[in-house]
């Protein structure tokens, strides 16, 4: 009767899920318009910044090099006159305030290296840093077209040739969608179990199991099964629908081997989820050691940041945390369309680290049980 537990308890819980809608709220949003979000408004995506110019020059080379700054990197340049510059940075108008000076074009003509002026406003962090980064790489590139036009120039020695693969328009939005969904993942699973074990405690239902013929291996099995269902569910339709679909973010590998890797995590983080509905006495407090556990992981995976980056010893710590190996798992296939013939140290690591933590957590849940028998 072991499986049949297994599976009546695991429909209970699923009907217990159905019946709690701030629960299939949050799933719903998770993987629909919290996916969209990330993916179209990426905090290191320069977009509609705005931008004002004092031109004191009035040439053909400065005209030329207002026209080049346009949407959707910029708004449209204000041109403006040096004694609003300060005057409108100070009210928050604008983040970039180029300066061209009197004689500019003359002066690159004849050769005199002449300085243009850029102000920022760095209160606005993400903009500023990356905003003077394409600032400097569009008037470069403006003046040595425009010289181009002047004068023979030197061709250099060497050319680089480009060759972006895996993203070749260099998208932020297909990158900021996929890793949307993994994080989402992490974080859907360990807050179902977690909850559905608390949901237990609080409505006094924990009793009514320790009455009945079941042991905690198929009571945590059942929460198990059940949710990392929903959450698998969830990623197909979110990577099918959402990041396919209304993205158009194309999926270089077999979106089943990705499923399948999702499942091996999701049998390692929703056992982790009941280890933490074990620790927590109360929702408040197993939303606070979610913060606690949930943050580092999705940080020091390697999705936001490459592990390269990263000191050596916490390369070799995060090795523990089945997120590491979803991470490199789930970009090598959806990325770069890796197969099981690369992909399968990750299963494998995920493996071993599911059944670790499952059997830490039984081990704990067996404990808690007993405390309340």
């Amino acid at each position: 009767m072991r499986a049949a537990n297994i599976l009546h308890l695991g429909v209970k819980e699923l009907r217990s899920l159905l019946r709690d809608p701030m629960m299939l709220f949050l799933i719903v949003y998770a993987f629909t318009f919290s996916v969209y979000a990330a993916a179209t408004a990426m905090p290191e995506t320069l977009n509609r910044a705005p931008i004002a110019i004092v031109d004191q020059d009035r040439s053909q080379l400065s005209m030329r090099l207002a026209d080049a700054f346009y949407p959707p990197y910029f708004t449209k340049p204000s041109l403006i006159s040096a004694e609003d510059m300060d005057a409108r940075m100070d009210a928050g108008l604008d983040t970039f305030a180029l300066v061209i000076p009197p004689e500019f074009q003359r002066d690159v003509l004849a050769g005199r290296s002449p300085t243009l002026q850029l102000n920022v406003d760095a209160t606005r962090t993400s903009q500023a840093f990356t905003g003077s980064v394409y600032i400097q790489s569009i008037v470069n590139e403006e003046i040595a077209t425009f010289m181009q036009g002047r004068k023979e120039t030197t061709p250099l020695p060497v050319e680089l040739a480009v060759r972006v693969r895996f993203n070749p328009e260099l998208n932020k939005s297909w990158f900021g969608a996929v890793i949307q969904v993994i994080n989402q993942v992490t974080m859907l699973s360990i807050i179902l179990t977690g909850a559905a074990l608390l949901r237990e405690r609080e409505h006094g239902t924990v009793e009514h199991l320790l009455a009945m013929p079941v042991t905690p291996f198929e009571i945590m099995t059942a929460k198990v099964w059940s949710m990392g269902l929903v959450v698998l569910f969830a990623t197909a339709c979110s990577i099918t629908g959402v990041v396919q679909g209304l993205l158009g973010v194309p999926i270089e590998g077999s979106v089943p081997l990705f499923l399948a890797g999702t499942a091996l995590h999701l049998f390692a983080t929703t056992a982790m989820g009941i280890f933490l509905g074990t620790v927590a006495r109360s929702m408040p407090q197993f939303g606070l050691l979610i913060m606690l556990v949930l943050i580092p992981m999705q940080m020091l995976s390697g999705g936001s940041t490459p592990r390269e980056s990263m000191p050596e010893a916490v390369q070799d710590v995060m090795l523990l945390a089945p997120t590491t190996h979803f991470v490199m798992l789930a970009q090598a296939i959806l990325f770069r369309g890796a197969g099981l013939e690369v992909v399968w140290p990750q299963l494998l690591a995920l493996a071993l680290i599911g059944g670790a933590l499952f059997a830490y957590s039984l081990a704990r849940f067996r404990k808690t049980i007993a405390s309340m028998a």
